[in-house]
């Protein structure tokens, strides 16, 4: 029988790093983790970037999974599957944090909700099973485009808080990577504000996000920075279902 192929070993070693790292990573970091040299390790970033696996920051230079990967992580994770294993957690999120709960996974450009739990009171909803939602103007999206997904050529305004400049984006989404979780404050909608976090599949990819959205006055605090306990409430939901869907534990 073969052997492996070493350069596919050490390719697989590489987006496996890229997958579970909290942000993107330079050619230094990369080749000291896998204890490479640093040309086998450009070789490689190179050929991964230009099948669209592994993508490049033009100002920093570091690298991050591609949408590609995010792509195929999708493919491989039923939209069924996703929901079901999300349904247990969705539960108890909305019932600590007392808001709505939307767990969404990338379509076509926006984020599609795969499941939606009421707010625990008795106000009137609308279910959002099945709705689209803009991917950069929404915690919930900007938790995917922070971990591969493909930004938007046009960035829609819909509110006055709306991030429209791609630059502005891209200082957002670096900002969500190092924290590990996202927001949007009056970003989609007036008088709402929401926070997600990123949900993980087995090798660390992201294939969907978990989040809550109320009243920006219930999500946030005086200064219009989200409540920390309804973080954590979030950020635990999304390890814990990462943890179902196979991730290691973060």
């Amino acid at each position: 029988m073969p052997g492996t192929v070493q350069s596919i070993e050490r390719a697989a070693a590489v987006l496996r790093l890229l997958a579970g790292g909290t942000g993107r990573l330079s050619l230094a970091q990369i080749s000291r983790s896998l204890d490479l040299a640093k040309g086998t390790v450009h070789g490689i970033l190179q050929t991964l970037r230009k099948v669209g696996f592994v993508e490049q920051d033009r100002a920093s230079g570091h690298y991050q999974l591609g949408a590609a990967m995010l792509r195929l992580g999708t493919g491989y994770l039923d939209v069924n599957e996703l929901r079901s294993r999300s349904i247990n957690w969705a539960d108890p999120l909305a019932a600590r944090s007392g808001e709505a709960v939307r767990i969404g996974t990338v379509l076509d450009g926006q984020v599609l909700v795969v499941h939606h739990v009421f707010r625990p009171d008795d106000t009137f909803q609308t279910l959002d099973v099945g709705s689209l939602l803009p991917i950069h103007a929404t915690a919930l999206g900007k938790a995917l485009l922070a971990y591969g997904a493909s930004v938007p050529n046009r960035l829609d305004r819909f509110t006055s808080r709306t991030l429209v400049n791609h630059r502005d984006l891209a200082g957002a989404l670096r900002d969500v990577r190092e924290a590990g979780w996202s927001a949007d404050i009056e970003e989609h909608t007036p008088g709402e504000a929401s926070i997600a976090a990123p949900i993980r599949a087995y090798g660390g990819l992201v294939v969907g996000a978990i989040g809550i959205s109320g009243h920006v006055e219930r999500i946030c605090d005086s200064r219009y920075r989200p409540r920390p306990p309804l973080v954590a409430n979030v950020r635990d939901a999304a390890r814990a279902v990462s943890r179902d869907l196979g991730a290691a534990r973060r």
